[in-house]
């Protein structure tokens, strides 16, 4: 059975990994700086956003649905019926609202399964990538869903620390983090993304340094010796990243560990002094 997998840039997924797989379609949302439209990773990138973001205005907004569009035409083209679309939280952004809106067009003439990730980032990335091993291996779209349900909501965490917390409240995603008392007493939070897919404190440090520590034990405690993936997510600063998977490589059974770059839409309500940690178990 052929399934095209459509999934958005929130998910942060490499170009390689993208040009690798043939049934997977990535739309871009999209940042605004300074009244002008970019596609995120495709018309701008986080080095540029991180270069500019305290001198101008930047914002977020959904994808284009012409974007959406033509890959329904693309995938039409090469007979494909079955489409499964995962989508970045929808406790964080309206795209899974938007897509949902716009199926009603297509749902006619394909046969849509819509997942909200409750997720983004890496996280959201490693649903995508555990859908395409499945798609692979012939595995029905309900089995996916369960296995993908499985993976979010009990085999993984995706956990974050960030210096400030301004451009989370530029950006309005500061969901149900504490906010201004942090900054003030230098107490940095350690974020994750609940099972209702917004934004909560996990735990805190006082400083940065004792924050990734604290990360580290979170994903010790959660997977002790099981054998794990792991990404590191880094804002504009790739040699603590990397010092930081060196540290996480010791403390836990890693099989593979990716180092990225947040994606600049997210990086965004970030900023650039941000680090996080997304893990999988492997089964």
């Amino acid at each position: 059975m052929k399934v095209a997998l459509i999934t958005d840039s929130g998910a942060n997924l490499s170009k390689e990994f993208i040009a690798k797989h043939k049934n997977l379609y990535v739309i871009p949302l999209m940042i605004i700086i300074d009244g002008t439209s970019y596609r995120d990773q495709v018309e701008v990138t986080a080095e540029e956003v991180y270069q500019q973001i305290d001198e101008k205005h930047m914002t977020t907004s959904l994808p284009n649905m012409d974007d959406l569009k033509d890959i329904f035409e693309n995938i039409k083209a090469k007979g494909i019926k079955d489409v499964l679309v995962i989508n970045i939280s929808s406790g964080l952004s309206g795209t899974y609202n938007a897509f949902r809106l716009a199926f009603e067009t297509y749902q006619q003439s394909f046969n849509i399964t819509h997942y909200d990730s409750k997720t983004l980032g890496g996280a959201q990335g490693y649903l995508v990538e555990e859908a395409l091993e499945l798609l692979k291996k012939d595995v029905a779209i309900p089995e996916i869903i369960k296995a993908l349900d499985q993976q979010r909501y009990h085999d993984s965490l995706a956990i974050y620390t960030i210096n400030t917390l301004k451009y989370l409240k530029k950006g309005g995603r500061i969901g149900k983090v504490e906010g201004t008392i942090g900054d003030i007493l230098r107490i940095k939070p350690v974020i994750t993304v609940n099972d209702e897919g917004v934004y909560i404190t996990l735990s805190k440090g006082f400083g940065l340094t004792r924050s990734l520590l604290k990360m580290k034990d979170l994903l010790v405690e959660k997977f002790g010796d099981q054998t794990i993936d792991l990404t590191v997510h880094y804002g504009n600063d790739l040699e603590k990243a990397e010092s930081l998977a060196q540290t996480l490589k010791k403390a836990l059974h890693v099989r593979n560990v990716v180092l990225s770059p947040l994606t600049p839409v997210l990086g965004i309500h970030t900023g650039p002094m941000m680090f996080s940690f997304i893990a999988r178990k492997i089964n």
